[in-house]
């Protein structure tokens, strides 16, 4: 495929101060004089921040990392993860063509794309909300047919089930990626054969589907406030973003209908450590994995804190959620999944 410059072009590109920090500490991850070395991440937060990657762009980056354009080009355009042409405003899809998928249906995926997107790879929707391209082998072949779609895989597609996908989309919700005919994972359709011991039953979604979960957002475009900032060589590189999502969520909080609760029930709830434990009781630690929302990173931090066996957490109260809450990096999910009804039913059968 023939890769060149969009044929309209804006006039100017810069970061965002978000993006820009981040840029400049890529560089000063190599040594001085070979801040090149940077060119592929900072190119990709470039397409980021805009979708996709215009001549204002490249030069933009070009200029920072002391390059002709023609060399920061040649990256540009080699790399099929830069997208040279703008994508839809809310999800771009790739859909692999190679043989494991292409024997799976891969070809009625494309129709499907074709139907409800665009007749051509790379046009934009109608509405401007999509657009889709077939891509080489993206590694799922256990799983095909598949899709990327944003930061996610979409595997064991059907042509149903992609419409509903791009249907869902459409409406501002993200759908759960990962195997969508009801697959854990990648092990055989009838159920696992060996390592049976790595039961999927132990938690709801795999590592990579969890992470999705725990992002929430994952169509939504990197500009700079994610936190943590990702450039943890530098000291208190994280603090511009910490006080962005904080900012981020006081906008939100203010913007929300004020609730029809009592007024005494609006009263934030005061914190008040829980019963903690220095190590598990007498035979072992309760699998907190268990629990719907707290995957094997979560179960870290728990027990990082104490928390061990179901019956802890199902004797939480306000003020035991409130600081147990205020502790971990995604704040709301304990009552979002009411682990507290969780962890006492567990409690019963153990």
């Amino acid at each position: 495929m023939l890769r060149r410059l969009y044929h309209d072009q804006p006039d100017s590109f810069a970061f965002t101060p978000e993006n820009q920090k981040w840029a400049e500490a890529q560089m000063k991850k190599f040594p001085e004089g070979r801040q090149a070395s940077a060119i592929i991440p900072i190119l990709w937060r470039a397409q980021e921040q805009e979708g996709w990657l215009s001549r204002p762009a490249i030069e933009y980056v070009a200029n920072m990392l002391d390059l002709a354009f023609i060399r920061a080009f040649e990256v540009a355009s080699f790399y099929f993860m830069f997208q040279l042409q703008p994508v839809g405003s809310v999800a771009h899809i790739q859909v692999c063509g190679t043989l494991s998928c292409m024997i799976c249906g891969a070809e009625d995926l494309i129709a499907v794309c074709q139907e409800k997107i665009a007749q051509k790879p790379h046009e934009l929707s109608a509405d401007g909300k999509f657009s889709w391209e077939e891509v080489e082998c993206l590694g799922s072949c256990a799983n095909a047919p598949m899709a990327q779609i944003g930061k996610d895989y979409y595997e064991d597609l059907t042509t149903e089930r992609l419409g509903e996908i791009i249907d869902e989309l459409a409406a501002g919700r993200v759908p759960t990626p990962g195997p969508q005919n009801g697959r854990f994972a990648a092990e055989p359709r009838k159920g696992l054969t060996t390592l049976k011991e790595y039961d999927s039953g132990k938690t709801k979604f795999n590592a990579s589907v969890q992470l999705a979960m725990d992002i929430g957002d994952t169509v939504k475009r990197i500009d700079g406030t994610e936190v943590p900032l990702l450039t943890p060589w530098i000291k208190g590189a994280s603090a511009p973003a910490k006080a962005a999502k904080a900012a981020s969520k006081a906008s939100k909080k203010a913007a929300k209908p004020a609730p029809t609760k009592p007024a005494e029930a609006a009263t934030p709830a005061a914190e008040m450590q829980p019963e903690t434990l220095n190590a598990p009781r007498a035979g072992g630690a309760d699998d907190l994995k268990k629990i719907s929302g707290v995957g094997p990173k979560l179960e870290v931090v728990l027990n990082e804190l104490g928390f061990w066996h179901f019956d802890q957490i199902a004797g939480w109260g306000a003020d035991e959620i409130a600081w147990v809450d205020s502790r971990l990096k995604f704040k709301g999910r304990i009552a979002r999944d009411d682990w507290m009804a969780q962890a006492a039913e567990l409690a019963k059968t153990k």
